[in-house]
Formats: structure tokens, sequence, C-alpha cells
């Protein structure tokens, strides 16, 4: 089977990429809250296509909605 190797980013392109801090960004890993990740030795890489999946997962419509959702999982 073939496997093609797509393109990733380290944490810095990533947290401008997101408006994010890298500090946040690490605080996400931490947490498991933020886009899925992988670790290529000590290098922390995202691939584009799991940046895409966290950001349509986190959408929202209304503040409401983003409120229940986070008090739902946080119990």
């Amino acid at each position: 089977m073939h496997s093609e190797i797509q393109m990733v980013f380290g944490a810095a392109q990533t947290a401008r990429r997101l408006g994010l801090s890298q500090s946040t960004l690490a605080k996400m890993r931490l947490y498991g809250n933020g886009p899925a990740y992988s670790k290529l030795g000590r290098r922390v890489v995202y691939r584009p296509s799991d940046l895409e999946a966290w950001i349509t997962a986190n959408r929202f419509q209304s503040t409401s909605e983003y409120s229940d959702d986070q008090s739902g999982g946080m119990s």
C-alpha cells in the first residue's frame, strides 16, 4: 500500500496560523484540547488536515452553544 507523506507545520508556524501563542498551543497539547499532533523526535508537528478537522470540530453558532459544550466535558 502506498502512503503519501503530507506537509507538516511546526509548533511555531501552527501557533501563528491559528492566532495563538506557542505557550497556549503547548498547554492545549498538555490538556488534550488542541489539534492532533505528531512527534518527530523532539519536534512537534501538525498536519494541515488535522488542523482543519480541529477547527471544524470547534465551530459554534452562538456563545450559549459554546458554553453548553464546555460545561459538559469538564465534570
